[in-house]
């Protein structure tokens, strides 16, 4: 009888996106239907445009959220930007307890490639990062905002070594900051550890003293 070879797994390396609907149980909870369609016309007419324009692949949607993958971690953060800025302007009108708006988390990873799915560590901490991520914010890992820094027109406050869920060692996270929103509105802290607390509220008391917001080092737009 022959023995058939060990099944070969394919593997590649990419930047993971991962987003939800932050309040999504909230929302449905509220109202179902007028939910869920507002919602599939922000895919349609925010998300999918955004991710397809810059390389990505929708790879699966979790119901309240979803998991892209792109080849470059510079493309994934830029579609992260437009789609989100393309969201606020959706729901610029709708009224605070039914804004739908997501949270982004981005990272880079070797992972293990499936027909319609990915798997593996980077994934993982891409979904961790988008939990402690701000409605409507992007977090990015460090080995992202290695690549991307100087390379797009956005600024990033540090948020420090963030121990995330389920994953065994800290990781170094990072905000995305709107064009301009650190010197409109310079956040005054609460206590020592969080002078950044509008960019990340929820994040209060556990910023390091030496969070600050760095700034963009190039001209050239997304």
């Amino acid at each position: 009888m022959v023995q058939e070879g060990p099944v070969r797994v394919e593997r590649r390396l990419s930047a993971i996106l991962a987003a939800d609907v932050a309040g999504y149980s909230r929302l449905m909870h509220s109202d179902e239907e007028a939910t869920h369609a507002k919602l599939k016309v922000l895919l349609a007419g925010g998300v999918e445009p955004a991710i397809a324009e810059h390389g990505g692949r929708i790879v699966k949607n979790t119901g309240n959220g979803f998991l892209a993958e792109f080849p470059s971690a510079v493309e994934a953060v830029r579609a992260a930007m437009q789609f989100q800025t393309r969201i606020r302007e959706l729901t610029i009108a709708d009224v605070e307890d039914r804004l739908i708006a997501f949270r982004v988390g981005i990272n880079i990873g070797d992972v293990i490639v499936e027909p319609h799915d990915i798997f593996g560590d980077g994934v993982n901490i891409a979904a961790r990062l988008e939990s402690i991520t701000e409605p409507g914010g992007i977090c990015i890992s460090s080995a992202v905002y290695d690549h991307v820094r100087g390379k797009v027109a956005v600024e990033f406050a540090d948020l420090g070594e963030q121990n995330l869920k389920n994953i065994a060692r800290p990781v170094r996270a990072y905000a995305v900051v709107r064009m301009g929103l650190a010197r409109r509105q310079r956040p005054r802290a609460r206590c020592r550890a969080c002078f950044h607390r509008l960019i990340f509220p929820s994040l209060c008391c556990r910023l390091p003293t030496s969070a600050v917001i760095l700034r963009k080092t190039t001209s050239s737009m997304v």
